[in-house]
């Protein structure tokens, strides 16, 4: 069933799925985009307060984006979102962590201009398999309306 913005109310609750991160895909991650020691070098991360390789918040963050994707938008009417309002690196990730995701709606919008239009800000969590927070994100996402909800518009469905 693919959700509108109609679809979506408080408290609602979307599981995500979870995804690995190896050691390898943590360096390169990083290589290429946050090419930091301890991102990269054991024996640099070794003496730094995570004693190892850890991934980069970055890598996190896009690792959350895939499991959104995946979880929730790709089966949605979603047309990108105008930011974050908040963005937490709450523990490091370390090689071999599986990470799970969630994602709970806060608040909905219908657009007062844009009548084919409504929001939807989320506060979206991963945890690691110990089921510690590794990240918390909150951010608003721009769904379509249903063309029943919307008078004397003309739209695609």
């Amino acid at each position: 069933m693919r959700l509108y913005f109609d679809d979506f109310a408080v408290g609602q609750v979307y599981e995500l799925g979870e995804r690995s991160l190896t050691r390898e895909q943590i360096i390169a991650f990083a290589t290429e985009f946050d090419p930091q020691p301890f991102h990269l070098d054991d024996a640099a991360a070794k003496d730094t307060i995570y004693g190892g390789v850890i991934a980069s918040g970055w890598h996190t963050g896009s690792t959350l984006m895939r499991l959104l994707a995946d979880g929730l938008l790709n089966d949605s009417t979603s047309q990108g979102s105008p930011g974050l309002e908040e963005l937490r690196w709450i523990k490091p990730v370390y090689p071999s962590d599986t990470l799970s995701g969630r994602s709970v709606v806060e608040e909905t919008r219908a657009s007062g201009s844009k009548l084919h239009l409504g929001s939807v800000l989320m506060r979206s969590e991963l945890h690691n398999q110990r089921d510690e927070t590794v990240l918390m994100m909150r951010s608003w996402g721009i769904f379509l309306r249903r063309a029943s909800e919307v008078v004397g518009e003309i739209r695609p469905d």
